[in-house]
């Protein structure tokens, strides 16, 4: 049975059936749902006074670090659970443990690297000669050239200067360090580091894509300056099997 609602102030009476009345309250339910409170997966970055003095761009850049180490972070235990010989070489319980030690600064054989950090960490990596854990000379050698290709910081403000050239050649550097770990061999014919799997029924090429993403925030971040500051970069073209790391 419809509703009819009395006649007011000479308005045309209007008529509502009980399934059109649910539809309505269901809708408005949901409006109400919608409009709250944002779902908890979502993030939201608090507000903090000191974000008064960042620019837009600051703010990018600081995404794209904290991006840059989580991806890099994801990749150290990637690594470290293909190369176990690795994380036990200093004495870890497994490789999540080695690997937060590095992002920690808090490593048992720091002076394995012989205060090497950047470029000179990685080329460590794929040196022969080297005993040390060869997943901790990559990942640390990464973490510390992004870091120095930003100044060394991770929170910027309105007159922080970055050099896009820097940050590209950062990109350039983790594809040729990406590029040694799948090609590189040792005098036996062994890679240096088990990384993708291209043999056997299920090929996994997940390492490749956690360096595509490093390499794709540095290229965008250093294109993003450029435009800021009004600046060129010089494109750096190499063969990579005759490549050498860049200058950071």
């Amino acid at each position: 049975m419809a509703l009819q609602y009395p006649q007011s102030n000479g308005l045309v009476p209007v008529r509502l059936s009980p399934p059109i009345l649910c539809l309505i309250a269901l809708t408005l339910a949901g409006c109400q749902t919608f409009f709250s409170d944002p779902p908890p997966e979502i993030e939201t970055r608090p507000f903090r006074m000191k974000n008064v003095a960042k620019s837009d761009v600051d703010l990018v850049t600081e995404t794209n670090i904290r991006m840059t180490l989580d991806l890099l972070r994801d990749l150290a235990i990637k690594l470290y659970k293909r190369n176990p010989q690795e994380w036990r070489k200093a004495g870890y319980e497994g490789p999540e443990q080695a690997a937060w030690a590095i992002f920690l600064n808090d490593r048992k054989d720091a002076a394995v690297l012989g205060g090497s950090r950047s470029i000179d960490a990685l080329r460590l990596t794929f040196e022969e000669g080297y005993g040390g854990d060869r997943v901790y000379a990559l990942v640390e050698g990464i973490r510390t050239m992004i870091l120095a290709a930003y100044k060394g910081k991770q929170e910027f403000y309105m007159l922080d200067d970055l050099d896009p050239q820097k940050i590209y050649n950062a990109a350039r550097n983790i594809e040729l360090a990406a590029w040694k770990l799948g090609n590189e061999r040792d005098s036996a014919g062994s890679p240096f580091l088990l990384s993708n799997e291209l043999e056997g029924p299920v090929k996994n090429l997940s390492f490749e894509r956690v360096f595509g993403k490093m390499i794709a925030l540095q290229d965008s971040m250093a294109r993003i300056i450029a435009d800021k500051n009004n600046r060129n970069i010089k494109n750096v073209i190499q063969s990579l099997a005759r490549a050498v790391f860049l200058p950071i």
